[in-house]
């Protein structure tokens, strides 16, 4: 019985499952990666972190860009 709901929940799983929006997320993950690597072989727990600074700063450069005033037009000289 165990395999079975173990393959139910799984097929519930990638079913229900959407596209993310990792928008920063691997270019973060990359840095924090090699710098918890050499700050003392914890590049997964960087990786991580990394990923989630990244998405933090990505997310908040397209807010900045989505209230951004636009620059007003140039007058028409007839």
């Amino acid at each position: 019985m165990k395999p079975i709901a173990a393959a139910a929940a799984c097929a519930a799983l990638v079913l229900s499952a959407s596209a993310a929006d990792a928008k920063g997320c691997l270019k973060g993950a990359a840095v924090g990666g090699v710098a918890g690597h050499f700050v003392g072989h914890h590049a997964v727990a960087g990786a991580v972190v990394g990923c989630a600074i990244g998405h933090h700063q990505a997310a908040k450069k397209a807010k900045a860009a989505r209230t951004a005033v636009p620059p007003p037009a140039a007058p028409v000289k007839r």
